[in-house]
């Protein structure tokens, strides 16, 4: 069964606006963090799927990957693999760019949608 998500609007004051800066964010009730990235913007997971470790308080390095301020674990921003080799997944949320501006997706879960 495909992923169903709803879309919400990014408050465009709240969004990264220099590379590789992590700002947290608020969509739908949840926090998120979000970071701008060789011009595009990735969401992903507050925290650390290890040990909860403040994600926004962590650095994106050179090759795209989110670092743990904690462990030093590394994900992906792209798809939350954890390229470091523990074995966690780091939650990824898509981003669309539109004419009104940037969307992120939610996934839709439970019997009712």
């Amino acid at each position: 069964m495909a992923k169903t998500y709803s879309w919400h609007k990014l408050d465009e004051g709240n969004l990264p606006f220099t590379e590789k800066a992590i700002s947290v964010i608020e969509v739908n009730g949840k926090k998120i963090c979000c970071t701008l990235y060789e011009g595009q913007l990735f969401a992903f997971a507050f925290k650390c799927p290890h040990a909860g470790g403040i994600m926004a308080d962590g650095v994106i390095d050179a090759t795209g990957n989110v670092v743990c301020p904690l462990h030093r674990y590394k994900f992906s921003i792209k798809n939350g693999y954890n390229c470091s080799g523990e074995g966690y997944y780091l939650k990824t949320y898509p981003i669309e760019q539109r004419d009104d501006g940037a969307y992120v997706g939610m996934e839709k879960s439970g019997w009712l949608w």
